[in-house]
């Protein structure tokens, strides 16, 4: 009897053992799956404002994103040349804990433009935005509209500095913005430096990275037909909303859910590409 309780512990032990391995296994098993699917998903987002404008703007959108779990940073650039502007963008994307989904806003475009050949930066999102090529500058693109395309109400520059004309910046830059925010936002302009604009790009990062484009049918800062242009020679994906150039501010929720679209896509299509490349090889 004694041999038999002894032969039955040891079996009990056996079995709680593997029981104990399983349950690690299953463990291990579940968080390499979770790991695996969150790796598919780029967490941390960092926003450029564009000219006339600071990051405040970002606003709105901040919230949603943060809300929804993205890790989010707002850029301060001071606008001055765009080789300072990709410096500044360039610290914060340095600054996040894995890849990098970076967006601009108009003028931001430029900056991400360059900016985005960071190895951290998994995908660009332009939002109303200049997606330059190389050796462009937003100066070679705005100095002669085509026929009919309204013309920005921009000031002549003082000191070196750009403003927009205070009493024009609702209709042009935030035409679907209430009344008395557009009027904030016209008085806190932020004077844009001529050499920012006459920066010029040394290589496209769109044209190795995958990007998305929202495009707002209703601009009156940077024409709608420039922005398909623009767009379409990137290979954007492009979603169109009725809004005016200041779109962040004016449908949060559209920049956002663009913004998170290309969070989980990012890597995927970066994967598809280099596929894509090797095979072409």
């Amino acid at each position: 009897m004694k041999n038999n309780a002894m032969v039955m512990g040891v079996k009990t032990r056996m079995i709680y053992s593997v029981l104990a391995i399983m349950t690690i296994m299953l463990g291990i098993g579940e968080n390499t799956m979770a790991q695996t699917k969150s790796t598919t998903v780029v967490k941390n987002i960092v926003l450029v404002h564009g000219g006339f404008v600071d990051g405040s703007g970002w606003q709105r959108v901040y919230n949603t994103l943060k809300k929804d779990g993205y890790t989010v940073t707002i850029v301060q650039n001071p606008t001055i040349s765009l080789a300072d502007d990709v410096a500044v963008t360039k610290r914060a994307i340095a600054a996040q804990n894995g890849p990098v989904i970076l967006v601009g806003h108009s003028y931001g475009g430029a900056v991400i433009t360059e900016a985005g050949n960071d190895p951290k930066v998994a995908g660009l999102v332009y939002i109303a935005a200049f997606a330059l090529d190389k050796g462009e500058s937003v100066s070679s693109l705005i100095k002669d509209p085509p026929p009919g395309a309204p013309v920005p109400p921009i000031l002549p520059p003082v000191d070196g500095f750009l403003l927009l004309d205070k009493a024009k910046f609702p209709a042009s830059f935030a035409g679907d913005v209430s009344p008395e925010e557009a009027e904030f936002m016209a008085d806190s302009q932020v004077p844009w430096g001529v050499n920012a604009l006459g920066g010029t790009i040394s290589e496209a990062a769109w044209k190795a990275k995958p990007s998305w484009y929202l495009l707002t049918t209703e601009d009156r800062m940077l024409p709608p037909d420039a922005q398909r242009l623009m767009s379409k020679r990137a290979g954007a994906t492009v979603v169109e909303v009725r809004s005016s150039h200041a779109v962040y501010v004016s449908q949060p929720k559209a920049v956002a859910h663009l913004i998170e679209k290309a969070a989980t896509g990012a890597l995927e299509a970066a994967n598809d590409r280099e596929t894509t490349t090797a095979a072409e090889r």
